[in-house]
């Protein structure tokens, strides 16, 4: 018998978590995920996904038949489509998106680079960029970089730290002048969700672009990119959708805007025929238009699982999970890390929330190098946070309690 089963209150979360356990329609999917051994808690399906079991086999046939027995046969056969057919995949499964306005390519940065640097000269008389201060650090570097080459400005909105960015907030940044407001769907940090379609139509309501980034909630979030009348998305396929570390992210441009826009980065792969190899570039009309170089199939080829099990179980369904996974963790997080002193730093409202819950206290960095060496994996964010990121299809309700529970553990006997 662990500590923590023997601790009052510890006995109530886990029956809970069993009995959520034995009624969870997806909990059949957890063993579609290849084990970790040494793992009895893996919280940070946030930041990346754990991999399928059939990974290795896709992998080694790829290896052994599409690249190894077709060659070069297979760019013809069905590589040079890929990158838009598993585009149109994920817009279906995740985004709401019809067909023709996702591509899957470079990295996140490169395609927050590509959609804001054609962004800007779209009206020249709209000389302002809005972003929060406290976004991921990529998208703020992008952003004084691109404002750098523009001659832009930058307009900074400051949020509340746990409930994030409200349409007030953006409200209060727009004007006439406002060329792009770009922003996280779901807070890096919180878990706090921002009011996509809202704050979209607000944006919209002064002429202006409106850019989401995708990363923390693509695969675990539902949305309706089209139906909200959303200008440019870019995520990653690392996270919820499981395309393994490094795999390359994915970039939604509506239809109105293909063919008006005209991202930088001119490589062969964007060009109108791309075999001309013609004196002078000229761009594709379509989607394709955001690609660069040659694309990383081989990158491409985990995610395409996840995104059949997505498909399967629905992405409403992983909604439903995940808001009963973070009530879950806030509850534990009540019970027996509140009267520890740790704080919750993300919204107690699941509507309001994505895919993650952040806790926080002075202890949590050594905290947590003890928890990882224990087979507890949660996510460390400074200065003192950790993150509990609970991905629907491959986290159970009893494995998000030990966790929690192990967090309270390892508290009480540090130092």
């Amino acid at each position: 018998m662990t500590a923590h089963e023997s601790r009052p209150g510890a006995d109530s979360l886990l029956e809970l978590a069993a009995a959520l356990d034995a009624a969870d329609p997806l909990g059949a999917h957890l063993d579609a995920f290849a084990d970790a051994p040494g793992v009895h808690a893996y919280l940070d399906g946030n930041s990346l996904g754990r991999p399928l079991r059939d990974v290795p086999e896709r992998l080694a046939a790829f290896a052994r038949e599409d690249w190894g027995t077709r060659l070069i046969r297979s760019w013809d056969e069905q590589w040079m489509a890929l990158p838009m057919q598993l585009g149109d995949r994920i817009g279906a499964v995740a985004l709401g998106a019809a067909p023709g306005q996702t591509v899957v390519a470079d990295s996140t940065s490169v395609l927050i680079y590509k959609l804001l640097r054609a962004a800007i000269p779209h009206d020249p008389a709209r000389t302002e960029i809005v972003m929060e201060r406290g976004n991921f650090p990529t998208d703020r570097f992008l952003v004084e970089g691109v404002a750098a080459e523009t001659g832009t400005s930058i307009r900074w909105i400051d949020p509340d730290p746990v409930h994030g960015v409200q349409v007030a907030d953006v409200v209060a940044m727009l004007s006439e002048r406002t060329a792009v407001v770009s922003l996280s769907h779901v807070d890096y940090r919180s878990g706090a969700l921002a009011d996509m379609p809202a704050i979209t139509a607000a944006v919209h309501d002064v002429g202006a672009l409106m850019m989401w980034d995708l990363c923390h909630s693509a695969g675990v979030v539902p949305m309706q990119l089209d139906e909200w009348g959303v200008d440019m998305a870019v995520g990653c396929t690392y996270k919820y959708l499981n395309g393994g570390p490094g795999s390359p992210a994915f970039a939604y441009l509506r239809h109105a805007l293909q063919g008006v826009l005209r991202q930088p980065i001119q490589g062969w792969w964007s060009a109108a025929d791309i075999f001309a190899m013609g004196p002078e570039y000229v761009p594709a009309s379509d989607i394709r238009q955001l690609l660069s170089g040659t694309p990383p199939v081989t990158s491409m080829l985990a995610m395409q699982g996840m995104l059949d099990l997505i498909e399967q179980a629905t992405i409403d369904a992983v909604r439903e999970k995940s808001q009963a996974l973070t009530d879950l963790a806030i509850r534990a997080h009540d019970e027996v890390l509140a009267p520890l002193g740790v704080r919750l730093l993300s919204p107690r409202d699941a509507a309001a929330r994505g895919g993650h819950v952040t806790i926080g206290h002075p202890d949590f960095r050594a905290v947590t190098q003890r928890l990882w060496a224990d087979g507890i994996i949660p996510d460390f964010r400074f200065p003192d946070g950790i993150r509990l990121g609970l991905s629907p299809l491959s986290t159970s309700f009893s494995e998000t309690v030990r966790g929690v529970l192990t967090v309270s553990d390892a508290l009480q006997t540090h130092g």
